[in-house]
């Protein structure tokens, strides 16, 4: 082969959006190397400026026909394009609210940024993986990535416990995905790449189902899927605010881009068998993440198994697996972006200014605080479903979705288990506003005046306000979202099939 035809066949120009991450992440690496701790003033907003640039150089690459690159071990097609979009607006949020989060530990923000940018290289490499190898290293990349942002913060104790147990626990799980990969490179004689897989083994056997459940279990580490969820609640709790932030939504959207792209690729065969297996972790997870995250007391533990319970709700379209089901999880997902990490923004914010996370400490917060009260109510009545936020449209469509293909068994699950978080989420917005006085917990009495001007706010603040806006708006004026998901549906391997219109893909989405 020579070199004219190995660089048409490598394509590297799909992998634009990575490479601005990857000189982004050296140039922080070097600048904290040669500059120390005084290259915190700039790059931050170095960072925050590359995961803009690789979100915007997606733009291009939109609708493309060449999509696939690296001997096709990647392909950046509308739906890779969508989750990688996802993990950097996740990672470029998550560096707003830690710039002030980590100077205040003591730690070096250009090693955090640093860590945070591999990480966001490895999910956004996974959008579009369809090779086994390319695969596991890039879900590597991630996974060690996330261990090191866990324990972080290695004064806390805290950190640290989360860090080992996320660490044992990943360990673990990788081992079984890698035997599952393992398993198919046997069984189909020697292919890495999931379509050649596909085709070599297009008849069930003992063998590819045992495959089929090492990789689910792989998968539902990453999405946090009940009965492989025991390390969520504890390194939410342990671990630094913004990386728990950055897990529950950039590390899921990468989980859920894989689940779709591997067991639509690599098992066409058996899509019965894992579609069943979907049903009993999306069960399972409804119900435990909403029935425990009752009795929490603190307020990362509640949303931690609030994120369980979401993962549960965004598998109702995978499982579903027709047109309108994929297209209400990813929007889904998108605008779980927004008010999952404005949540998490109010959580830090609070925590910096008290020094505790207890849901009970947030009794009478309006009182002195009443911006961040509204930005945190509205976050978690959108997560809970209430009209007219983002997070009721985003139920709505999943539920019409599973309705439409007839998982009415699901469908009436999600609504009832919908009703329990909503008792939580206003249980917390409740309690912060109080109106006596003596109602008021001993963290906010001591609350210390704040300044919310127009200029010059923190980017904490900046980040808060957007998260916010769009958490309110993207209900509303969510006809390009609309566009955006039905279009990148079509790359789907078990839609793309299927000989369908684009109008046909639209129609779901514009008349539940």
């Amino acid at each position: 082969m020579d070199l004219v035809t190995l660089a048409a066949q490598l394509n590297a120009g799909t992998i634009v959006p990575e490479t601005i991450v990857i000189v982004t992440l050296l140039i922080v690496l070097l600048a904290d190397l040669i500059q120390g701790r005084s290259a915190d003033r700039w790059t931050p907003y170095l960072a925050i400026a590359g995961l803009a640039g690789a979100v915007l150089a997606m733009i291009p690459q939109w609708g493309q026909a060449e999509t696939v690159s690296f001997l096709g071990s990647f392909r950046s097609d509308n739906l890779s394009l969508v989750f990688r979009g996802l993990i950097a607006l996740s990672a470029l949020g998550t560096i707003l609210m830690s710039i002030r989060y980590v100077e205040q530990t003591g730690s070096s923000l250009g090693e955090f940024m640093t860590i945070l940018l591999t990480a966001t290289v490895g999910g956004m490499f996974v959008s579009g993986a369809e090779e086994l190898v390319f695969i596991f290293i890039a879900l590597e990349t991630l996974s060690i990535a996330s261990y090191l942002l866990t324990g972080y913060t290695k004064r806390d104790s805290r950190s640290n416990e989360a860090a080992l147990k996320y660490l044992l626990i990943g360990a673990a799980s990788s081992a079984i995905f890698l035997y599952g990969s393992s398993l198919l490179y046997g069984l189909s004689g020697g292919h890495t790449h999931l379509t050649e897989i596909a085709h070599a083994l297009s008849s069930q056997s003992l063998g590819l189902v045992v495959a089929l459940v090492f990789v689910i279990a792989g998968i539902s580490f990453k999405i946090s899927a009940v009965p492989f969820h025991q390390w969520t609640p504890d390194v939410y709790e342990g671990a630094p605010t913004p990386v728990v932030a950055f897990l529950s939504v950039g590390s899921k959207a990468a989980g859920f881009a894989l689940a779709i792209r591997f067991l639509t690729l690599a098992f066409p065969s058996v899509t019965a068998q894992w579609q069943l297996i979907f049903t009993v972790l999306a069960i399972l997870s409804m119900i435990l993440g909403n029935i425990v995250a009752l009795a929490q007391t603190s307020m990362k533990r509640m949303l931690a198994y609030s994120s369980i319970a979401q993962a549960g709700f965004v598998m109702i379209g995978f499982v579903v697996g027709t047109e309108a089901g994929y297209a209400s999880m990813l929007f889904y997902l998108l605008v779980y972006l927004f008010m999952n990490l404005g949540a998490f923004t109010c959580v830090i914010l609070f925590s910096l200014r008290t020094g505790t996370d207890q849901i009970s400490e947030y009794a009478g917060l309006y009182q002195k605080d009443p911006l961040l009260t509204l930005g945190l109510s509205l976050c978690l009545l959108s997560l809970g479903g209430i009209p007219p936020l983002a997070g009721f449209f985003g139920k709505i469509y999943l539920f019409w979705a599973g309705w439409q293909a007839g998982a009415y068994g699901l469908v009436i699950l999600g609504l009832l288990t919908s009703v329990v978080s909503i008792y939580y989420y206003i249980r917390v917005v409740k309690m912060m506003v109080v109106k006596e006085p003596k109602e008021m917990s001993v963290a906010v009495q001591r609350y210390p005046e704040v300044s919310w001007s127009a200029f010059g706010m923190r980017p904490l603040q900046v980040g808060l306000v957007t998260m916010v806006v769009a958490t309110s708006l993207a209900g509303i004026l969510a006809n390009p979202i609309f566009n955006l998901v039905n279009t990148a549906i079509l790359d789907v391997p078990s839609v793309a099939a299927q000989p369908l219109s684009v109008e046909v893909a639209y129609q779901p989405l514009q008349s539940p």
